[in-house]
């Protein structure tokens, strides 16, 4: 049975998503064991890599993989916070929200608000009128057109991965998630908690390690933060994505056709908790980060034509720009003078 495809019919797919329902509830389950190894184990290589970084310096050839790795141990960390937000990672209720509040001086983001944007985000998935609640702004085409010189400058800029990945990283998780948006419906005080537990965080780094302590720390919030945007980017820009308006809109065919799944090689799923497979995170967010994989690829083995995404159609997603209302893709800017955006190779 397919379902991530524009030509079937509307009860087809509605069955479909009955049957997928049912699939991923299978997977709901958590387990408080697995959920502590991830979480202390991801902690530990987090704090580990951060020491031998330091024991090695200046040395690149040591320190730069030790910056990759805690990097990486970074967005596990960040992963396990939003399995906190969603109930997701421990059996209890209360066991999650005090996870997530542990991880929020390492992660860089405070838990509630997190917790409550990222709510919104599902909500609105996929809903053309609400794009305020996505992590990456998306124009139509109809837009762009209308849109003036200078708008279209600063699109460009934006949606410019050598500007995005990098400039964006250091921006969301650097200054945004200071002041991070509803911090007032959510509660400041808790903000100014968080930031506090920030700065108390990279002074201890200083006491213990001086100036390369804080300069490798510096290096791995800039590539967690780039390896954060690539993610986010992907996980609801690519060509066969799904947007729509209201009343039309059908929430679980957003989730499933307008989120991606990127398998892009074990170490990276194990380096991301698995959080690449993002269709049926949004379909069913119960499915805890390490049931993921696992469900994703039994889902493939049981129905056909399920869309994932590998590094080079990973990599193009990066050229398309607008969504298309009338061709319901993702398409690239249209070449200066053209009426339209080009069509993308696949068509």
């Amino acid at each position: 049975m397919s379902i991530q495809t524009p030509y079937i019919s509307e009860a087809y797919r509605r069955e479909a998503e009955r049957e997928i329902r049912a699939f991923t509830r299978d997977w709901t389950n958590r387990d408080d064991r697995i959920a502590l190894v991830s979480y202390f184990g991801t902690f530990v290589v987090y704090f580990l890599t951060l020491y031998l970084a330091v024991l090695a310096w200046p040395n690149p050839l040591f320190v730069v993989p030790l910056i990759v790795i805690n990097a990486f141990a970074g967005v596990r960390l960040y992963v396990l916070q939003h399995d906190c937000g969603h109930a997701s990672l421990f059996a209890r209720k209360e066991h999650n929200d005090l996870a997530g509040h542990g991880l929020s001086v390492f992660t860089l983001t405070p838990y509630r608000v997190m917790q409550f944007n990222h709510n919104e985000h599902h909500s609105h998935l996929g809903n053309l009128d609400e794009r305020h609640t996505t992590e990456i702004f998306t124009m139509t085409v109809a837009e762009w057109h209308a849109a003036g010189f200078w708008k279209r400058l600063w699109y460009r800029a934006y949606r410019n991965p050598f500007i995005m990945i990098p400039i964006g990283g250091l921006f969301t998780y650097v200054l945004a998630y200071r002041w991070p948006k509803n911090s007032g419906r959510v509660g400041a005080a808790a903000v100014i908690a968080h930031n506090l537990g920030i700065a108390a965080w990279v002074g201890l780094i200083w006491l213990l390690a001086g100036l390369p302590g804080l300069v490798i720390y510096a290096g791995t919030v800039f590539v967690a933060g780039c390896i954060g945007v690539f993610l986010v980017y992907l996980q609801h820009n690519f060509e066969d994505t799904w947007w729509d308006r209201k009343p039309e809109l059908n929430p679980a065919r957003a989730a499933l056709q307008g989120s991606s799944a990127l398998d892009l090689g074990w170490w990276w799923d194990l380096g991301t908790c698995n959080i690449a497979y993002h269709d049926i995170h949004h379909f069913n967010a119960n499915i805890p980060s390490y049931r993921l994989r696992k469900c994703h690829r039994a889902l493939r083995e049981t129905y056909d034509d399920v869309l994932t995404i590998r590094w080079p159609e990973a990599l193009r997603s990066f050229t398309l720009k607008l969504w298309d209302e009338e061709r319901e893709r993702l398409v690239p800017l249209p070449k200066s003078g053209a009426e339209r955006p080009a069509l993308t190779p696949a068509e």
